[in-house]
């Protein structure tokens, strides 16, 4: 597909229609073009043609969505940067991207290293919307996910991998129209944001975003009674916290709910699927190195569904997607047998940004079908059915999902331990009493104060980063590979 085209004749074909609800404030397509022909104009004025990573402050206003599509159609790619992020974690990101522009609708976001282009009241009524010719393997965006050592790494995507993502979804067959109403509640730095918007831009519709400065739980329900809101992808921890309002909650509206980021339990599917009784409900899968998601499962109401350990099923891989389940020689299991999900196909990633040791550990390539195949290593715990269904079962490594963001573990010790002067700590992934994962830290310590450790923490991480509760012990358990219980040391959160 020509996905810049299929946009621009989009926004010209729904021009009197609604592109966006921001705030409760309603864009026309009509508004969304003038505002991208204006920034394209600044673009055009401050940026070199070879200058193609730029930087885009996420603020939730009309001036932040155009500005990805003025950067698109300019044949640039867009680097989020989240202003309430630690500005250290934010240096290193522009750093590594090379950025030396950002596009930033505030006015108080600045970085000294970086030329600041203003889009706020960008709008002009010179409407220019054709887009520049792009090739396939010209970047579309680079997210940068938790790093190991403490340093995000990237993960370019390509035009090519955004475009075989929205053929794949649309092959899914769940037939979104320009009449729909979506919601938008990702942060612009999470990959599930990607889809929220750019699904609805393709087809016409209107997309309802949150504020920042709003409880995300209770907005949603606001929009979904207020606007009767038709299709929405959320994270499954939005629904512990919606779960005490159900029996109030009634959206005969809803068409399609579609989940991603977490696991997500079969009980609490079935309490939600009473609030959108015509819904059409999915659980979906995909690390952002395979843009977005790439596998998927439908929820089948009053029916018998594929669960393990209480876990919905993530079900079978979308179009173009080859999936293997591999044990620690990189051979692959019967079904029935665990081991590390691995993937491969159109949607891959071509690897992290400038980080080669890392794509060394992460992608391999192996005989599949009988073709060479490259396949990237999720570092989640699934095994298969005989129907080749796909049953999530957890990590298996240090990372966790927080808020649907992938988080390394190993990052948060990282800093805990440069500032508690390498004191040796353990960070963990905990349950909170809403049934979200949050994170533990214990330290092999006795008790200490830790004020001053949460405040250095939230100077270098993001907050769903920052651990809630921290524990204190002696000396931490060993197992008997002479290694860090770190399933004893849960039991301290207990």
């Amino acid at each position: 597909m020509n996905l810049l085209n299929n946009l621009q004749q989009t926004i010209i074909a729904n021009s009197q229609r609604n592109a966006f609800c921001i705030n409760k404030k309603h864009y026309t397509y009509q508004e969304l073009a003038q505002v991208i022909s204006g920034i394209r104009r600044k673009i055009k004025s401050s940026v070199l043609a070879k200058v193609t990573n730029i930087g885009l402050i996420t603020n939730d206003d009309i001036e932040t969505y155009a500005s990805i599509l003025a950067l698109w159609f300019e044949g640039k790619a867009y680097v989020p940067i989240n202003p309430e992020f630690p500005l250290e974690r934010n240096t290193a990101i522009i750093q590594q991207a090379n950025i030396q522009f950002i596009l930033d609708s505030s006015e108080n976001t600045t970085f000294s290293e970086c030329t600041s282009i203003q889009t706020k009241n960008a709008s002009c009524s010179d409407i220019n919307l054709p887009p520049i010719k792009v090739l396939k393997d010209d970047l579309a965006y680079i997210l940068f996910t938790s790093g190991t050592t403490g340093i995000p790494k990237g993960v370019p995507i390509n035009f090519k991998n955004i475009s075989h993502f929205i053929e794949s979804f649309k092959n899914l067959k769940y037939e979104i129209t320009k009449e729909d109403r979506c919601l938008q509640m990702f942060e612009l730095t999470f990959d599930m944001s990607v889809l929220s918007f750019i699904i609805p831009l393709i087809k016409g519709a209107c997309i309802y975003t949150i504020p920042r400065d709003e409880i995300k739980y209770s907005y949603i329900y606001e929009l979904m009674e207020e606007f009767r809101l038709t299709v929405a992808a959320m994270v499954p921890s939005i629904l512990n916290y919606l779960r005490p309002y159900f029996d109030e909650i009634n959206c005969p509206s809803m068409r399609l709910s579609l989940f991603a980021g977490e696991a997500l339990p079969l009980d609490i599917v079935e309490e939600w699927s009473n609030c959108i009784p015509n819904a059409l409900i999915s659980n979906a899968y995909g690390p952002t190195e395979c843009t977005i998601i790439c596998i998927q499962y439908q929820y089948k109401k009053n029916e018998i569904n594929k669960v393990c350990n209480g876990i919905l099923s993530i079900g079978k891989e979308m179009t173009g997607i080859n999936t293997i389940i591999i044990d620690e020689e990189n051979q692959v299991v019967k079904s029935g047998k665990k081991g590390e999900l691995c993937l491969s196909g159109i949607q891959l990633t071509e690897g992290y940004w400038q980080n080669e040791e890392k794509n060394r550990e992460t992608f391999f390539w192996k005989k599949h079908q009988g073709l060479n195949k490259r396949f990237y290593r999720t570092g989640d715990l699934c095994t298969k059915d005989k129907d080749d269904d796909i049953m999530y079962l957890g990590r298996v490594d240090y990372q966790a999902k927080i808020q649907g963001y992938r988080v390394e573990l190993s990052e948060i010790e990282y800093h805990s331990k440069k500032i508690l002067d390498k004191l040796n700590v353990v960070a963990l992934a905990i349950t909170n009493n809403a049934g979200n994962t949050e994170i533990g830290l214990v330290l092999e310590s006795s008790k200490l104060e830790t004020q001053t450790l949460i405040n250095d923490l939230k100077k270098h991480l993001p907050q769903y980063m920052i651990p809630t509760q921290i524990k204190f012990i002696e000396d931490f358990p060993l197992n008997s590979n002479g290694k860090t219980d770190r399933n004893k040391l849960k039991e301290l959160f207990q």
